[in-house]
């Protein structure tokens, strides 16, 4: 039985591997100041895959051959490895890093081949009419925005009027994303609204917070990525910052984001567009299938953690499009054309994720050609430090689409006119 291939860019052009029939490059960062965000991840993303091979024999048939490349979350080595690998019947690629998900836009479009960037990377990706190529479902920053917006607001009794809210955020595209839409809710609901940045890797934020501690804002939002979340969560503890009125976008709430600062995380809120935990069947088939018969991509020790799970549900998302592109086409060896398409039409209901061993682990959403976002829903989580685990404390909220819409609209048709790109779906 073929098993799932994990190799490096420089054995990869060493020699031709056999390859499975259904190829998932998995671009990773098990290295560099962000290794401990992107090691989680890049685990529960093969494992699912594997578990798909052992269990049912992989997807349809055929076996899911991972290629895992290190890109260190440095934009240069993602693109290589995408050049590297996309040659070898890449299907998809999941960048996880915004920079690389923007350099590598033009050429996954150019070489036709689909990229999820879920949950990150260019927020007006959204709009199908535009990005052929580029699928941003369920939820994007600028969905994270509106919702934790909301959430304040509800917070604040139902105003945000006179109130201060600053965005802490990473000094680069991740970072900036959110911008546009908090100025746009500023006009809207009255806040006044400021952003501080911080540089990479962000383990240095002491000005950064006594300049939050000296202004005093009401809420802060947190736009931060590997071990500047941790950093955050100390120094807000350290100045006393109310817990319960910071929030961190679901790239800054997970597990080794808060335990370093003990009982000072207690309350820290962060939005999430999956649920947490590990009360779910399909990990218990990954205990027995994978981590317990010696195949786990990593210690297997991260199973039910936010990020474990994300790799999780960003593989199951990819299968059930892959799934759907060989009942589509009556063939199990698909191509990447074929699973774009699949990509532009999947529907992910309720039953799907039960089937999956995954019962009410996000919400349903349906992909069109004109949109590839789905319907920008996120949930928030505390973090409750006495017992060391996330809760939901709120329904998944679907975000102020007479906001985001009109803001993915306009971005969109800048890139499609600075790119000589004409709209599609008409």
């Amino acid at each position: 039985m073929k098993k799932i291939l994990v190799t490096t860019v420089a054995a990869m052009m060493a020699a031709a591997p056999a390859m499975a029939e259904l190829v998932f490059p998995s671009l990773s960062y098990r290295t560099g100041p962000f290794a401990a965000s992107g090691i989680p991840f890049a685990d529960g993303y093969a494992d699912y895959f594997t578990l798909l091979n052992e269990r049912d024999g992989g997807i349809g048939g055929e076996m899911v051959n991972v290629i895992e490349c290190e890109t260190a979350y440095n934009t240069e080595k993602g693109v290589e490895c995408y050049e590297a690998t996309k040659d070898q019947g890449a299907l998809l690629y999941q960048p996880l890093s915004t920079g690389i998900t923007y350099q590598l836009i033009p050429k996954a479009t150019a070489d036709g081949i689909p990229m999820h960037t879920m949950g990150y990377g260019r927020t007006s990706a959204k709009n199908g009419k535009v990005f052929s190529n580029v699928f941003n479902y369920p939820v994007n920053y600028w969905d994270g925005a509106s919702v934790g917006i909301k959430h304040f607001k509800e917070v604040a009794g139902g105003s945000l009027k006179g109130k201060k809210i600053t965005l802490l955020h990473f000094n680069g595209a991740y970072g900036k994303e959110p911008i546009p839409t908090l100025e746009k809710l500023a006009e809207i609901e009255g806040f006044e609204f400021n952003a501080i940045p911080i540089d990479y890797p962000g383990q240095e934020q002491k000005s950064q917070w006594l300049q939050i501690r000296r202004e005093r804002p009401d809420f802060v939002l947190f736009w931060g990525w590997g071990v500047m979340n941790q950093v955050a969560v100390q120094e807000a503890a350290n100045v006393r910052f109310p817990m319960e009125n910071f929030m961190g976008i679901w790239w800054s709430g997970a597990e080794q984001d808060v335990l370093p600062a003990g009982d000072g995380a207690n309350g820290y809120k962060a939005l999430q567009f999956h649920n947490v935990g590990s009360d779910f069947p399909v990990f218990g088939d990954i205990q027995k299938y994978v981590v317990d018969a010696g195949k786990a991509a990593g210690a297997g020790d991260q199973i039910g953690t936010v990020l474990y799970n994300r790799g999780v549900y960003a593989a199951f998302l990819a299968a059930e499009a892959a799934k759907d592109a060989q009942a589509a086409n009556g063939t199990s060896s698909i191509t990447p054309a074929m699973m774009r398409d699949a990509m532009e039409a999947l529907e992910i209901t309720g039953a799907e994720m039960a089937a999956a061993g995954l019962p009410n682990f996000g919400p349903e959403f349906k992909v069109t050609c004109e949109n590839h976002g789905g319907d920008g829903m996120a949930a928030v989580a505390q973090w409750d430090a006495s017992a060391k685990k996330w809760n939901l404390i709120s329904d998944f909220v679907a975000s102020d689409a007479s906001v985001v819409g009109p803001l993915i609209e306009a971005d969109s048709a800048a890139y499609a006119a600075e790119n000589n790109i004409e709209e599609r779906c008409n």
